[in-house]
Formats: structure tokens, C-alpha cells, sequence
């Protein structure tokens, strides 16, 4: 006798794709419950993150002297992506800028 197993795919039902971008309610909410939770590092790698739309691998890769000069956090930054070597100029807003100094100090 010969048994077949029917396998469902791992993705059958999931939303597969491009996601939808975040609203600014839900980047609010997430900016308030990380201030709240002290989460200072966290904090400001989202902000980073909302503000200069990188990938993840170069997010990851910034350090605090990409966006700063001295002890003072630049208003605009620029990096050069590693996927496609382009550089990308992108402006931290105050949010962002007072998060990183936080982290910084």
C-alpha cells in the first residue's frame, strides 16, 4: 500500500511581498514605548532608520561618528550603500539627533 502525505506550503495564507509602510501613528507608538521602556540604543537606531530609509545591513553597520562630528550631531549625513555603492545624503531630525546623543554619551 502506498501512503501520500499532502504537505501544506509554509507561506499558504501569509501576506507574502512587499509590505505595507508603517503609519505614522504606529512609528509614533513605537518611538513613545521605547523612550518609556529606556531603551536609549534602540531608540536611536529606529529613528535612524525612519530617517534615512537604509537596508538593514547598512543600519547596522553605522556608528555614531557617521553622523557626528566632535561631539556634535550633524544635521544631514551621508553613507555609501553597500549593495549598490552609491552614496545616499539623508537629514536626521531632531528626534533622531537627541536619541543619538543620548546613546553617544
Amino acid at each position: 500500500m502506498e501512503t501520500t502525505h499532502h504537505r501544506e506550503p509554509w507561506n499558504k495564507g501569509k501576506l507574502v511581498g512587499q509590505k505595507p509602510p508603517l503609519k505614522p501613528k504606529d512609528i509614533w507608538a513605537i518611538r513613545t514605548h521605547l523612550q518609556n521602556e529606556r531603551h536609549v540604543r534602540n531608540l536611536a537606531m529606529f529613528n535612524l532608520a525612519i530617517d534615512s530609509k537604509l537596508r538593514g545591513c547598512d543600519l547596522v553597520n553605522l556608528r555614531v561618528r557617521d553622523v557626528s562630528h566632535g561631539n556634535q550631531i550633524l544635521p544631514r549625513a551621508m553613507i555609501v550603500q553597500r549593495k549598490t555603492q552609491r552614496p545616499v545624503q539623508f537629514e536626521l531630525t531632531e528626534p533622531t539627533r537627541s536619541a543619538v546623543a543620548a546613546e553617544s554619551s
